[in-house]
């Protein structure tokens, strides 16, 4: 029972190390706070958990099959997935900004789930790091199916608990956020995950066989 509780714990760990650096989905999740509401960004968050969580089994339960075909085709990826972020930051960017009183009665809905996750899965290279971080903490050995299942648990509370801590502290801030300041919230977002996109479609280049 220890065991199963310390490859949980471990598995939290690994969860958290891959979701907190900051990318896409960090800055949609304070941005959709802000505008939304904390159920707003808990719900992106969730998408980005549920393909932390896809990426994170593929790496825990060893699946080769799978593994080789997502670096075989991370040219193909990282192109869709770059041009998908450059088409999400031009519509950040140039988004007119809404009276707050208006955007606060806007709820939650599941295209926040949907574009996270999305966003998510279009970056093969999550599996990768997954597969280091777990050989760092010293999960990289094959176990049995329901022991890799206590990992994979953890992975999942780990990224969503950041994701939770995120819109809770974006949410904080928000009776302080003006109409003009989420003017330049959306701009600085539409830049920032524009940017991303385009770095990532010259990055593909260089995986093109």
């Amino acid at each position: 029972m220890l065991a199963d509780l310390e490859l949980t714990m471990r598995g939290l760990v690994a969860g958290l190390i891959i979701a907190a650096p900051v990318g896409p989905v960090n800055v949609l999740c304070i941005q959709r706070t802000l505008e939304k509401g904390w159920r707003s960004g808990l719900l992106s968050g969730l998408g980005a958990a549920l393909a932390d969580t896809l990426y994170g089994s593929i790496a825990g339960f060893g699946i080769r099959l799978v593994i080789q075909f997502l670096i075989g085709e991370e040219f193909r990826i990282r192109l869709i997935g770059g041009i998908l972020l450059m088409g999400i930051g031009l519509v950040y960017y140039c988004k007119s900004p809404r009276s707050l009183v208006t955007s606060r009665g806007k709820s939650a809905d599941k295209s926040d789930l949907v574009s996270t996750f999305f966003l998510c899965a279009t970056n093969p290279t999550t599996v990768l790091s997954f597969l280091a971080v777990l050989a760092t903490l010293g999960l990289g050995r094959q176990r049995p199916l329901w022991q890799t299942m206590f990992l994979v648990a953890g992975i999942f509370c780990g990224s969503m608990s950041w994701w939770a801590i995120l819109a809770c502290a974006a949410n904080l801030l928000r009776d302080r956020i003006t109409g003009q300041t989420m003017h330049w919230i959306n701009r600085v977002a539409g830049i920032a995950i524009g940017g991303l996109g385009l770095v990532s479609v010259v990055l593909s280049r260089g995986l093109r066989h």
